[in-house]
């Protein structure tokens, strides 16, 4: 049924100007009378026109996104650059527009930067993909002050307000890694976890996913040796190389390794060019690198948790919210993806 507001205030018996303070969620309207006129909305399935709003408003409404840049080492953030640019196709109309922001994720002070030059700018909303833990929330807190929605990608940030998290849930996600590896094991073989960062201690998704892992083999009280190493400051290939070498001349008789990260990729290089792809190897993100790993055997799991699909959501969370005035789920995991060379040609990020 198409209504209006002015039968809504009929039905209501109050004026229009009330119901439109309910409809944006102004002060001055009693709970009694709002709850009336929201269930009238309800009972009459009242669309407002939000399109010919925005439009009579004339008020730019203005998004931002902080996300890492696409470097050599790892293109795995092209594909929220991506879902963004979808979502924002879909909302321009709306008088919105979206700032796109990007720090170096080596480099904190990128971060911080950036974080700066946004609150520079009036913003109504924000999508922030959380790397580095203490500039993150500090940056929240200041967000917090202002009233700045945000709306976190990829990785949460503990202990912290915010309008919504959508990505993977980490803990879980390493899980599931850990139960793959199960079956490929036996007890008392030894796994080796690979984290490989500029910043290991900064990166809360990395320790995470780890302790998922870790935590599996003891809930589950198999006795397999689980070793890791942290390849850190230097992640370039001769490095991850170099560490790799050192490790597995130590341990020769590795049967799995876990990769926290989508550099799996660097890690298979290795193995194919030293002939030990026999090592059974899991790792994150459908990145072209790893799918020809993937193909060609190396690679025997990739985790997958739609980074195209978390930003767009992530965006669209806050149209929600901004200028739908709409309740936003404060937690959304994405799927946990498991992809194989059986099946990565029907997956799409």
């Amino acid at each position: 049924m198409l209504t209006g507001v002015k039968e809504i205030a009929r039905r209501a018996n109050v004026s229009t100007g009330t119901v439109d303070r309910v409809l944006h969620n102004r002060t001055g309207v009693s709970e009694a009378t709002k709850n009336k006129i929201l269930a009238i909305m309800k009972e009459l399935d009242y669309q407002p026109n939000i399109l010919a709003r925005r439009l009579a408003s004339k008020k730019v409404l203005r998004f931002a996104s902080l996300i890492p840049s696409v470097s050599a080492e790892t293109e795995y953030w092209d594909a929220p650059i991506k879902g963004i640019e979808m979502a924002e196709a879909e909302i321009k109309q709306f008088g919105i527009v979206i700032d796109k922001y990007f720090y170096d994720q080596n480099d904190k002070q990128s971060f911080v930067k950036q974080s700066n030059n946004i609150l520079k700018t009036p913003i109504d909303g924000i999508l922030v993909a959380p790397i580095f833990i203490e500039e993150s929330l500090a940056f929240s807190k200041l967000c917090n002050l202002k009233k700045i929605p945000q709306v976190f990608i990829n990785s949460d940030i503990p202990n912290e307000s915010r309008l919504s998290y959508i990505g993977p849930d980490l803990f879980q996600s390493g899980h599931l890694s850990a139960h793959m590896v199960n079956y490929l094991v036996a007890s008392g073989d030894k796994i080796l976890i690979v984290n490989i960062s500029k910043e290991i201690d900064s990166y809360h998704h990395l320790m995470r996913k780890e302790e998922g892992f870790i935590a599996y083999f003891k809930d589950h009280q198999k006795k397999v040796k689980i070793i890791k190493t942290d390849i850190t400051p230097d992640t370039d290939y001769p490095s991850v190389a170099k560490r790799l070498t050192e490790v597995l001349t130590e341990h020769t008789d590795v049967k799995a390794i876990f990769v926290t990260n989508s550099r799996v990729f660097s890690v298979a290089q290795f193995l194919q060019k030293t002939n030990q792809e026999h090592i059974f190897l899991v790792g994150y993100d459908f990145l072209p690198g790893s799918i020809e790993h993937l193909k060609n055997g190396v690679i025997d799991f990739l985790i997958c948790q739609k980074p195209q699909e978390q930003a767009y959501k992530g965006i669209m969370a806050l149209y929600q919210n901004v200028v739908l005035n709409g309740d936003v789920e404060p937690t959304y995991f994405m799927p946990i993806d498991v992809i194989t060379k059986e099946n990565y040609t029907s997956y799409r990020n």
